[in-house]
């Protein structure tokens, strides 16, 4: 089946947010701080005011609602008011005729400022004396999570090995092609309608609403075409979407907000750095008895998602292997660098890297090879996993997939060929490497999952879906579409997609953690069911009564006792006349997951996947380049939907993989970002990327639609330790800290 929205994205006829146009819309831009952070004296804006052009600007004063926002924690202002806390703050939001005139009108605002010693690391924030930067928190700890299992010390006397290592991550843009744009358009009766990229339009809503002081029923989010969102498009868009609409009620003129790449960089929250040490006791048998792990990530100023993003790799910091005496403890911490959030992987890349690199050291001190640790320690069907959940109810496959995975690559063969620190003649290292996870699917214990659908058959037969998850670009719509035409066996070309629209289809939760699919999809089976039922008195009419129901197949209604049958569209048609109206409301809600905050014990996800991505590459010996020639992926992702579509998953995973492995870091100095376009801010380009091959395992799952399950994240959490393993393999030297870069290893070969 081909993508619903393959043609116009490529003949250019998609709408993004900026290429609507609006009568009498004007321009606004923000004017951002100077400082990382300082106390706001006082702002000026005459000169601003005075220029040709200008309609408005507002401050943190002129907020009608809510001045502070957040998903979990209401901590980031609207518009900075007494003070700015990092880089990105917006001190002011100019209006006028022209985007051009309202960013020259900002640089004309003059804000008095009393600059404050900057939080430019966790390890300042964590100390004694500290300045506590939110009032009423008692320290710079936004949210902290631990497990406890077993009894760390009888491990350790268990065991033969002991060791440790730590590890680090950076701040990581998400580097979607748009950048954030929104339009405000007012509405009668003090209604606003906010059409936007943004990957969750009800969060926006709820933002938007309280900041500008309206009830929900008055904001109207519609989302546009996304040019990319990776995680990125959800809190900084929701707040550039709160001004637009303040401004737009504000002046009873459509309000048009599109970043500059500059803007965007400065002012968007990034992939949380994490600082990670593990330590581990292995015994005689090469299996592990105890493991440590300590996870710190940088906030920056507000909660964002951090909770969130810190709680997964609680769940999952052992990796696919099984271990019984564990103590985790991880916190965020607030800097006043940029704030950090979702971004693809949702705290699992940067733990993945520390972990699988972390087993490959554990391995090697074990006198064992790679694979043969990791097989002699992962998960069985019925293991209990450091949480105290038995992996029942599906199936383990984690030895699945890393089995295909290295047979695919050649594993054993080019093992042996490593270069392990010996330059060969073409002034090259050589090296191999893999990584294997396991994920838990969807939102689990860190949130309620649950979605809504509208299925609206028309009088022709044709039909309108709607989901209350949104397509961020990964393929949602003709996932759904494709879910709906199987179930009412209806050519998937008379199914027309409607974008997310908060004032028709309730909300179905965020489209984060991979969870698009297998919650909009369940929702959607579940109003195709509705759909069928009401449908069921005009077919006991047209074909007569049937005690095991209806089949739905290629266009015809069967009735399986008497082999009668009637056309869709036609059935369809009967139930118009006779007013009984195929339309349904959906719903799905998620099976029972649990979680308890002092131990870290619970069954915290109700299915999980696993995955294994095998690399080889060369370190070029004068440069210290990596360039990676081929990558093996292979993912349990219980059934694939779309097969197509799901394979570009995959690749598009291994790309940003490479990122993060090797290239990708925001610079700050003194708190301010160094990097703040693409020429200085490098991510892979089409040379960079190598030879891909993706294979897809099937176990459907008894909770996921047709039994899929989730595969957009996975994919791009392994990269960063297949790479980190296989340089090691090439080098022989250990890299701890993402990104790998050149000077990096130049730096520890010669230095």
């Amino acid at each position: 089946m081909k993508r619903v929205d393959a043609i116009e994205k490529v003949t250019g006829r998609a709408l993004y947010a900026d290429d609507m146009r609006f009568d009498r819309m004007c321009h606004a831009a923000p004017l951002h701080s100077a400082h990382p952070h300082a106390v706001i004296r006082s702002i000026d804006t005459k000169a601003a005011r005075a220029m040709p052009g200008v309609i408005d600007i507002i401050t943190g004063c002129d907020v009608p609602g809510t001045k502070q926002v957040g998903g979990i924690i209401a901590d980031q202002y609207v518009i900075a008011t007494d003070r700015v806390r990092y880089c990105g703050d917006v001190v002011a939001m100019v209006a006028a005729e022209s985007a051009d005139i309202a960013r020259r009108a900002a640089r004309l605002i003059e804000v008095d400022y009393k600059p404050l010693p900057p939080l430019l690391s966790t390890e300042e924030a964590l100390a004694p004396d500290a300045a506590i930067l939110h009032e009423g928190r008692k320290d710079n700890v936004i949210s902290s999570f631990r497990v406890r299992r077993g009894d760390i010390k009888r491990g350790y006397k268990a065991s033969r090995i002991i060791l440790d290592a730590r590890f680090q991550t950076s701040f990581v843009e998400h580097a979607y092609l748009e950048p954030e744009s929104c339009i405000a358009a007012p509405e009668q009766g003090r209604a606003v309608t906010v059409y936007g990229g943004m990957q969750h339009p009800f969060s926006t809503r709820r933002v938007a609403a309280a900041a500008a002081g309206l009830p929900l029923s008055f904001v109207r989010i519609v989302q546009t075409t996304l040019g990319g969102g990776f995680g990125g498009k959800d809190d900084t868009i929701s707040v550039v979407c709160a001004r637009a609409a303040i401004l737009a009620t504000r002046l009873g003129r459509p309000v048009k907000i599109t970043y500059t790449r500059e803007e965007s960089i400065r002012e968007s929250y990034k992939r949380h750095p994490f600082e990670l040490a593990y330590k581990a006791g292995i015994g005689a048998d090469g299996r592990f008895r105890a493991m440590e792990v300590d996870i710190t990530a940088d906030s920056g100023p507000y909660c964002s998602m951090s909770p969130f993003v810190i709680w997964r790799p609680t769940v999952q910091c052992t990796g696919p292997y099984a271990v019984p005496n564990v103590r985790c403890d991880t916190k965020a911490v607030c800097t006043n660098n940029t704030f950090t959030g979702a971004m693809r992987g949702f705290g699992s890349p940067q733990h993945v890297f520390a972990c699988e690199s972390f087993i490959d050291v554990c391995a090697e001190r074990a006198g064992l090879d790679p694979w043969e640790f990791r097989r002699r320690n992962f998960f069985r069907q019925g293991t209990k996993t450091h949480t105290g959940q038995k992996l029942i109810g599906h199936k383990v496959a984690i030895a699945q997939v890393a089995e295909r995975a290295l047979k695919e690559l050649g594993w054993k063969k080019k093992w042996a060929l490593c270069s392990r620190g010996k330059v060969r003649n073409d002034g090259t290292y050589y090296g191999v490497g893999f990584a294997c996870s396991y994920r838990g699917v969807s939102l689990g214990a860190e949130g309620n999952d649950f979605c809504s659908s509208i299925v609206n058959i028309q009088p022709d037969g044709s039909a309108l879906l709607e989901v209350g998850v949104s397509e961020n670009g990964q393929g949602l719509k003709t996932a759904m579409v494709a879910i709906l035409a199987g179930e009412l066996g209806m050519n998937p070309d008379r199914i027309r997609f409607v974008d997310t629209d908060t004032s028709s289809v309730p909300d179905g939760g965020p489209t984060v953690a991979s969870r698009g699919t297998l919650v909009g999809g369940n929702a959607v089976i579940d109003a195709a069911d509705k759909i069928k039922r009401i449908m069921r008195p005009a077919l006991r009419e047209l074909i007569g009564p049937s005690r095991k129901g209806y089949l739905f197949k290629a266009g015809r209604i069967r009735n399986p006792e008497n082999r009668k049958s009637v056309a869709f569209e036609d059935a369809v048609a009967a139930c118009h006349r006779s007013r009984i109206y195929p339309y349904a409301l959906g719903v799905w809600k998620g099976p029972r997951v649990s979680w308890d905050e002092d131990t870290g014990q619970g069954d915290a996800y109700f299915t999980y996947v696993y995955g294994c991505q095998a690399c080889e590459l060369t370190v070029h010996a004068k440069t210290g380049k990596v360039r990676v020639s081929r990558v093996v992926a292979v993912h349990e992702v219980g059934k694939a939907v779309n097969p197509q579509m799901a394979i570009g998953q995959v690749f598009g995973g291994i790309a940003m993989g490479l990122g993060f492995a090797l290239m990708e870091e925001i610079r700050h100095n003194d708190g301010m970002i160094e990097n703040l376009n693409l020429n200085t801010y490098r991510i892979p380009r089409s040379i960079d990327v190598p030879e891909m091959t993706a294979i897809l395992v099937e176990n459907p799952d008894p909770v996921g639609p047709w039994g899929a399950k989730s595969l957009g994240e996975p994919t791009n959490e392994l990269m960063g330790a297949a790479v980190a393993n296989a340089v090691y393999c090439a080098t022989g030297k250990r890299f701890t800290k993402a990104p790998i870069t050149a000077d990096q290893i130049l730096g520890d070969i010669h230095g």
